[in-house]
């Protein structure tokens, strides 16, 4: 619905105008109850199936109850001071944002005692359990997750920050959709300019729905074009997620998403995970330290194995078990490719199969497919077991986005090897390096903050896990 239209003050073409715009007897779940308050004509408008039921009973065996010498008021304001002991109850009487919020699930009533509409909030949205998410676990703390439902996502971090700084800003966007997006941050703490850039970049997306939630935010925030890079850090954690808010970090909360996106973020951040604080500090930082490691051996191995055995005079004579006697029929490079995309195959098989045939097909197909590449001849050994290794060292990664795009620049410098040698290897680092540098986050930061511009401090707690008395108080 255009324009800024707002109610008559007359019930009957009120009324008629709200059947209408909702479309009630058209839609089976819209619905339009007529009531009768102290004598006069009255109608509630809801959404069947979002609205608490003890909620809406109680509301309407009070109102029908009502005197008349209670029911007449000049305004729905002064109604709802009288006769309305619902706390979250308010009153408006612009149409669009009477016809969203009945969308949304709240209770509209209408009358000839009063001007305006009476908007109840009873909402009730189907919701899961907040059970631990599946790929996001740790081995101590917390074993609560968000969930698609907003409010109970708002709650979970609200009860971990006590704090009135705590700011939850409501905004909404999409024409159809009118989806609701949480802007959560520190007052004081979060960078104020960051914040109101962030905020004006959703408010100015314009779209007709968010159809697939928090993605559907994050493609129209960053036009990644073939950057693989990710540019938010999301989590289903809500401890993560407050830890990262009281470090100045800004989260946005989309409805119908059970993650949240954390910003900004720099490449050195997906070294983190929840399990270095639950801990000890020494622990911790030795369990960032590998996670930071597998980063460049899944990256190099393959291609540096490649530009090996392609110069086997550059190995040295306690190396030369890398090098291949006989490498088969088939490139080696084109043995890795092909390797690549069997095991992304098998992941995708894996997840159209039964959770209790997923696991083991997934490792007992990889394992049979490599041994008879073997004995077929298809495939040298080293390929396997080298992919092996790189496909196992790749779970060490927390970021499923961050693991594909290393994964694509991996198969990227297998390609330059194959056709420059050594000048291709250099070509394909300069590459990633340029791209890495150029790459930005949402509001234009750093992707190697604090490597770029340095943070010595900041650098210091992104490597290593840092006792909690060292770290500074705010």
């Amino acid at each position: 619905m255009k324009g800024n239209k707002t109610l008559s003050g007359n019930f009957t073409q009120d009324r008629e105008t709200l059947k209408e715009l909702l479309r009630a007897g058209v839609s089976f779940d819209i619905m339009a109850r007529p009531l009768e308050i102290a004598g006069k004509e009255s109608m509630l408008f809801f959404v069947n199936g979002f609205v608490q039921s003890e909620v809406m009973e109680k509301v309407v065996a009070f109102l029908i109850r009502l005197p008349s010498d209670r029911a007449d008021a000049g305004t729905a304001k002064e109604f709802i001071a009288r006769n309305v002991s619902l706390m979250e109850t308010g009153e408006s009487d612009d149409l669009n944002t009477i016809v969203t919020d009945i969308l949304s699930g709240k209770l509209c009533l209408i009358s000839e005692c009063f001007s305006g509409a009476v908007m109840i909030e009873a909402r009730s949205y189907p919701a899961r359990g907040v059970q631990e998410p599946d790929d996001d676990r740790a081995l101590r703390g917390a074993r609560d997750s968000f969930v698609e439902t907003i409010v109970c996502n708002t709650a979970l971090i609200r009860r971990r920050i006590r704090d009135p700084s705590l700011t939850m800003e409501a905004l909404k966007v999409g024409n159809s959709s009118r989806t609701d997006v949480i802007l959560c941050y520190m007052d004081g703490r979060a960078d104020k300019s960051y914040v109101d850039k962030l905020r004006k970049q959703i408010l100015s997306i314009k779209t007709d729905a968010l159809t697939l939630g928090q993605q559907s935010l994050a493609e129209r925030l960053v036009k990644s074009g073939f950057n693989p890079f990710p540019r938010f850090r999301y989590t289903e954690r809500p401890d993560t997620a407050a830890a990262s808010v009281l470090e100045g970090s800004v989260l946005v909360l989309v409805d119908t998403s059970p993650a949240v996106m954390i910003l900004p973020v720099s490449i050195f951040q997906y070294s983190q995970d929840i399990n270095d604080f639950y801990f000890p500090p020494v622990v911790g930082s030795y369990l960032r330290l590998i996670r930071l490691a597998t980063v460049f051996v899944t990256l190099f191995v393959t291609p540096l194995w490649y530009l090996l055995i392609r110069n086997p005079s550059w190995l040295p004579d306690r190396f030369q078990f890398l090098s291949v006697d006989d490498p088969g029929p088939i490139p080696v490079f084109l043995q890795i490719l092909l390797v690549e995309v069997v095991l992304d195959s098998l992941k995708l098989a894996s997840l159209n199969t039964p959770n209790s045939l997923s696991s083991s097909f997934s490792v007992i197909g990889g394992l049979i497919l490599g041994d008879f590449a073997i004995q077929a001849g298809w495939m040298i050994p080293e390929v396997v077991l080298y992919m092996a290794f790189v496909s196992i060292a790749n779970f060490a990664q927390p970021s499923f986005e961050l693991g594909y795009a290393l994964k694509l620049w991996r198969m990227l410098l297998v390609i330059f090897v194959a056709i420059g040698d050594a000048w291709g290897f250099a070509v394909g680092i300069l590459a990633l390096a340029l791209t890495v540098i150029t790459t930005k986050t949402v509001g234009g930061k750093s992707y190697l903050y604090p490597l770029i511009p340095f943070d010595g401090p900041v650098m210091l707690r992104l490597l290593f896990r840092l006792p909690e008395n060292r770290q500074k108080d705010r």
